[in-house]
């Protein structure tokens, strides 16, 4: 049996009038509302902002980047652990963290963000201004751990993640597209194993178990025959401990060398990193060779690979190794799950990753320090960076420095899933949880006319009405309520668009204090990047210094897989769960292998509490509704689709690619949002 247990506007400061300042000048300029701020001993900028503010792409290409080993180079990072990728991006290596274990960490804080709407409430954008008002103005060590974004999005719908306004992390570009082709080895990773799924199936159905295993351990030049070191991984699977395939009885040599996958129960499928809803279902087989061996399956998009789950949970090469072989791609036709090291593979997906667990060194617009790395969903995965870079990040930025890590969409998404899944296996806690709440979200969650990405926003949202932020605030305090329940500090991170009114951020910072928060602040660090942000670095670190309970998960790993399911489901104020057939005949198979005492990742909509998008503000009293529940075994979770979420978005009518184009003189992209 498969061993279950993963290794495991307002109001606004003023812009400051300056010149353009050479980024490699340690530069400051006092704020008077912000007497904590002094003179960085960090290498930064401060930047000239404009006002409208101008397009994000035309703002990063107006910052040249400091040469990427400036940026080791405050973090005390040797040469020796960081391979360069260009001037503007290395990879950092494990060493780096191997040789400062002993350090102590930093401060540990996570930004997560109330339920959004279809534009995005800023959380990257936040993520970045707190982190360049800690580094370029309040004088602390701080590294920001982002997610590579999905050239899904970019393309499509939402655009890139890179933050917005001035306070972005760059060269955006870079950030958005192809970066260190960490999501293409996924995508090659992945669609090996499919390839190799799909040969053996074949290979299995025509020759009979002698001939199978003579060709899987075929005579050497001396005339003998051997097995290679994942082979042995099967044989220990199967409880056979002869190390000669001479040895083996015939009865050995079958189950060996039979896979016997029963097609019905593949869930791997093919990806790529673009949105295409034609290949969500398609069929594989047809041509003349493969000849009754046609079966359907279909293309996810490459960051709902369990593959990036098992590198954003990844601790160790090792570790990835290990969890790598131990990826379950369907069972037998005797109900045993198959594994990747089964299949043979589990080394070579290794081999492909062994780059992409380093992560990206990048830089903020203000010359702050940034590590990109791994691009799970939050809503279809577990929507967290690498436990890898928050751990090397940690220890670089040692005591009294600042960790920022971002998650997908609210806290019933992605911070949930930091907690209950990131968490546990890194045995990391944070200090502090962020919560990015927007007026416009809040009228939405109020009562407000629906938002919807390319249309205009309603006179609702650009016009001040303080009853419906009032009335939106519910969910805000619900959100607030599940993050205190882990014993972590929450601060409410509101972020200012040019049409808020006083009065509306007045009540989002009263409602927030009265639901329990430990601060609420105004922040305007995407039109006035890290001085936009003082405030709530102020607050973060006030937060971190004044922790004093202990992290608190939903559930423990030893109930049942339906007990924490539903631990889970009561966060979001549902009454009750309903499973589908489906979804009962998964849970009783996964328990049976042993997998139940894994934590849950819920795949649901991250558009409300419940399974309805439509249902806003604060619903309860619903029962949510289970449709099937599979596993990430080798990343270390099973996942519980709710619902109807696709693994692969589709494109618009009007896809983000309209805008994107490069010029043709200076090289540079233009229209990259």
């Amino acid at each position: 049996m498969v061993v279950a247990n993963r290794h495991l506007p307002f109001p606004h400061p003023p812009p400051i009038a300056r010149p353009y300042i050479s980024p490699k000048v340690k530069t400051f300029v006092s704020l008077p509302h912000s007497p904590e701020a002094v003179i960085p001993t960090m290498t930064s900028r401060k930047l000239q902002v404009v006002t409208p503010v101008p397009s994000d792409i035309d703002i990063a290409n107006s910052v040249e980047p400091l040469h990427i080993s400036e940026i080791a180079k405050d973090l005390n990072l040797s040469p020796l652990h960081y391979d360069l990728y260009g001037k503007y991006k290395a990879k950092v290596l494990l060493s780096a963290f191997d040789e400062l274990q002993d350090r102590e960490d930093g401060y540990y804080v996570v930004v997560g963000g109330i339920t959004p709407t279809p534009l995005g409430e800023g959380k990257s954008t936040t993520t970045v201004g707190l982190c360049q008002a800690l580094g370029a103005y309040l004088n602390k060590k701080v590294v920001t751990c982002l997610r590579q974004p999905s050239q899904g999005p970019t393309f499509g719908i939402k655009g890139g993640a890179a933050g917005g306004g001035y306070s972005q992390v760059i060269p955006m570009d870079e950030f958005n597209l192809h970066l260190t082709g960490d999501i293409h080895a996924i995508t090659a990773s992945n669609n090996l194993l499919a390839a190799a799924i799909d040969a053996r199936m074949f290979h299995e159905a025509s020759q009979s178990d002698k001939a199978l295993f003579n060709r899987l351990c075929p005579v050497n030049k001396e005339g003998k025959r051997s097995f290679t070191d994942v082979m042995f991984r099967r044989l220990r699977k199967l409880g056979i401990s002869k190390t000669s395939p001479e040895e083996l009885t015939p009865e050995e040599v079958r189950k060996f060398a039979r896979l016997d996958i029963d097609p019905e129960s593949i869930t791997w499928r093919r990806v790529m990193d673009v949105n295409d809803r034609f290949l969500r279902k398609v069929t594989v087989g047809q041509g003349s060779e493969e000849k009754g061996m046609i079966r359907e399956t279909g293309f996810d998009i490459s960051v709902a690979s369990e593959i990036m789950a098992v590198l954003a949970l990844t601790t160790s090469l090792d570790d990835m190794r290990e969890s790598l072989g131990k990826m379950v791609i369907g069972n037998s036709r005797a109900g045993e799950p198959i594994t990747a090291d089964d299949l043979g593979v589990g080394g070579a997906l290794t081999v492909l990753m062994k780059d992409a667990i380093h992560p990206t060194l990048m830089q903020t617009l203000e010359g702050t320090p940034v590590l990109v790395h791994a691009g799970p969903f939050a809503n279809i995965a577990h929507g967290n960076s690498s436990i890898v870079a928050d751990k090397i990040a940690l220890k670089l930025v040692g005591p009294g420095g600042f960790v920022v890590t971002e998650v997908g969409f609210g806290s019933d998404i992605g911070t949930e899933k930091f907690m209950n899944i990131k968490c546990r296996y890194s045995g990391l806690r944070p200090q502090c949880a962020v919560v990015v709440a927007t007026v416009r979200a809040l009228k939405m969650h109020g009562g407000g006319p629906g938002v919807v990405a390319g249309r205009p926003l309603d006179h609702a949202y650009v016009s001040e009405n303080v009853s419906l932020v009032e009335a939106g605030c519910v969910n805000l305090a619900k959100h607030i309520s599940n993050v205190k329940a882990y014993g972590v500090n929450v601060v409410v991170a509101v972020n200012v668009f040019s049409t808020d009114t006083e009065a509306e951020l007045n009540t989002v910072k009263k409602f927030s204090m009265d639901a329990g928060a430990f601060d609420a602040v105004i922040c305007s660090h995407h039109a006035h990047g890290g001085q936009g942000a003082v405030d709530l670095g102020i607050a973060v670190e006030k937060a971190c210094q004044n922790i004093t309970q202990p992290l608190e998960f939903l559930y423990p790993l030893d109930i049942s897989i339906k007990e924490k399911i539903e631990a889970i489901t009561k966060s979001y104020g549902a009454s009750g769960v309903e499973y589908s057939d489906q979804a009962e005949k998964q849970i009783e198979m996964y328990t049976q292998q042993g997998f139940s005492n894994l934590p849950i990742c819920m795949s649901k909509t991250q558009y409300s509490f419940s399974h309805d998008a439509s249902k806003k503000g604060a619903p309860s009293g619903f029962v949510l509704p289970i449709r099937d529940v599979r596993g990430s075994i080798g990343a270390g979770f099973i996942y519980p689709l709710v619902g109807t979420m696709s693994t692969m978005p589709g494109l618009p009518t009007r896809p983000c690619f309209y805008e994107i184009d490069i010029d043709t003189v200076t090289g540079k992209v233009v229209g990259l949002s």
